[in-house]
C-alpha cells in the first residue's frame, strides 16, 4: 500500500515499487477540507482535489488500484485540537510529527490489513534500518530532503511494516525518475512546505477562526523583560513563539526576542538574544527507537526544530518517558512543544516533545 498525496515523492514511490513488480495499491488520505478554515488562498497541496486526482491518474495510468479514504474526523479531532490546545497553552506545536505519529500511520495500517496488503510505502527522504531485530530510521542520503526528524515518533509495528524506497536518493535524481516515467510535468512539480489546514501559512488567523473571540480575550497583555519589568504591549500570547523577532509591533533600540510565553497571566517576556541561550532541557513522551531504551548517559546530537543542525548532548533518562538533555555547548530558542530527535552518527536514537529548558550556570 503507498501513500500517495498527488506530489512528486509519493508518486514515484508508487512507480517504482510497480515497475520492480511488487502489487501496489495506492491510498490517498482526505485529511482537511481547507474552506472549512476560512482562509483565502485557493485550496493546494495534498488534501485538494488536484492533487487526489494527480494521484489517482498515475494508478489508472500505470495499472494499479487507488482509493481515497477520508479521514477528516479521525485527523481533526486529534491533530488540529492539539495544535491549537498547544498554542493556547503557550507552546509550540509541531503537528506534521503528531499526524504521522498517530494518524496516518495508524490509518494506513488499518487500511492495509483489510486489504491484504504486507507493508506500506511513503515518499519520505528516510531509511529504515535493522538492529538486533529493533528497527529505526536513518537519515536520507539527501541532507537537504532529510526527513529523519518527522519520523521519530514511529512505533516499532509501524516501522516493521514500512518501506521508504527514496531514502538512497537525492531529489535530482527523483526528478529525473519522473521524466524517464515519463512524466514530464510531474517532475517540475513545486514542493509544499505548508502545513495542510494553514495552507496561506498564517497560523494565528487560523486560530482566530477556530477559537471564538480569542483576539478580545487575550489582546493588550504585556511585554515584559527578563527582569519582569513592563516594556510594551502585545497583541495575545498564542500569537508569539520563542525565538520569535520579526512582528513584535514595539521598537526597543537593540533586537529583542522571545523568551517565555506565560499563558495564565497573558504575558510574553522578551530578552536578548544572549537571554535566548540554554543548555538543558527536559524532553518527554519518549519513543526509544534504536534501543528498547534511552541508555544513561548516551551522547547524541540532537535537533531542537527541523531545520536545526543539531547540538552534541548527554541524555540522561527521569522516568521511561521522560529524558533530561544536556547541552555540551548553548543553544538558543528551544520552544516547549517541538521535537527533540537523537541522533549518533546518521541513526535516529530516539525523539519526544520539548517539555522545559533550563540554563544551568
Amino acid at each position: 500500500m503507498v501513500a500517495m498525496s498527488g506530489g512528486i515523492d509519493s508518486t514515484v514511490t508508487a512507480m517504482m515499487l510497480h515497475e520492480e513488480g511488487y502489487e501496489v495499491v495506492g491510498i490517498t488520505m482526505k485529511t482537511w477540507d481547507y474552506a472549512n478554515s476560512g482562509g483565502s488562498k485557493k485550496e493546494t497541496g495534498c488534501c485538494s482535489l488536484d492533487s487526489i486526482n494527480d494521484a489517482r491518474q498515475v494508478a489508472v495510468t500505470m495499472g494499479f488500484h487507488h482509493f481515497i479514504i477520508d479521514i477528516r474526523d479521525e485527523f481533526g479531532d486529534y491533530v488540529i485540537d492539539n495544535f491549537v490546545d498547544e498554542y493556547m497553552a503557550g507552546r509550540t506545536p509541531n503537528p506534521c510529527v503528531l499526524c504521522n505519529t498517530h494518524i496516518k500511520w495508524n490509518a494506513l495500517l488499518k487500511r492495509a490489513d483489510a486489504m491484504d496488503c504486507e507493508f506500506i510505502a511513503t515518499g519520505h527522504y528516510a531509511k529504515i534500518m535493522d538492529l538486533d531485530g529493533r528497527k529505526y530510521i536513518r537519515r536520507a542520503v539527501d541532507n537537504h530532503k532529510d526527513q529523519s526528524y518527522v519520523l521519530w515518533g514511529l512505533t516499532q509495528e509501524c516501522l516493521h511494516r514500512s518501506y521508504f524506497p527514496l531514502g538512497p536518493y537525492t531529489k535530482p535524481e527523483v526528478r529525473q525518475m519522473a521524466k524517464d516515467f515519463g512524466y514530464e510535468e510531474l517532475s517540475k512539480k513545486a514542493e509544499s512546505y505548508e502545513i495542510c489546514f494553514v495552507p496561506d501559512n498564517d497560523y494565528r488567523g487560523f486560530l482566530k477562526r477556530r477559537v471564538d473571540g480569542l483576539s478580545e480575550r487575550v489582546d493588550g497583555g504585556n511585554f515584559v523583560n527578563t527582569k519582569g519589568e513592563v516594556i510594551g504591549q502585545h497583541k495575545g500570547y498564542p500569537f508569539y513563539t520563542i525565538g520569535q523577532r520579526k512582528g513584535l509591533g514595539v521598537a526597543f533600540g537593540e533586537p529583542m526576542f522571545v523568551t517565555e510565553i506565560q499563558p495564565d497571566s497573558n504575558t510574553v517576556v522578551l530578552g536578548t538574544v544572549d537571554e535566548l541561550i540554554r543548555n538543558g532541557m527536559t524532553v518527554g513522551q519518549i519513543n526509544s527507537m534504536k534501543y528498547p531504551a534511552i541508555p544513561e548517559g548516551l551522547e547524541t546530537v540532537t535537533k531542537i526544530r527541523y531545520k536545526d543542525g543539531g547540538t552534541l548532548a548527554r541524555l540522561s533518562p527521569i522516568s521511561d518517558d521522560q529524558v533530561y538533555v544536556e547541552f555540551y555547548a548553548n543553544v538558543r530558542g528551544v520552544a516547549p512543544g517541538q521535537s527533540a530527535v537523537f541522533y549518533e552518527g546518521d541513526d535516529v536514537v530516539g525523539g519526544g516533545i520539548i517539555y522545559g529548558s533550563s540554563l544551568n550556570n
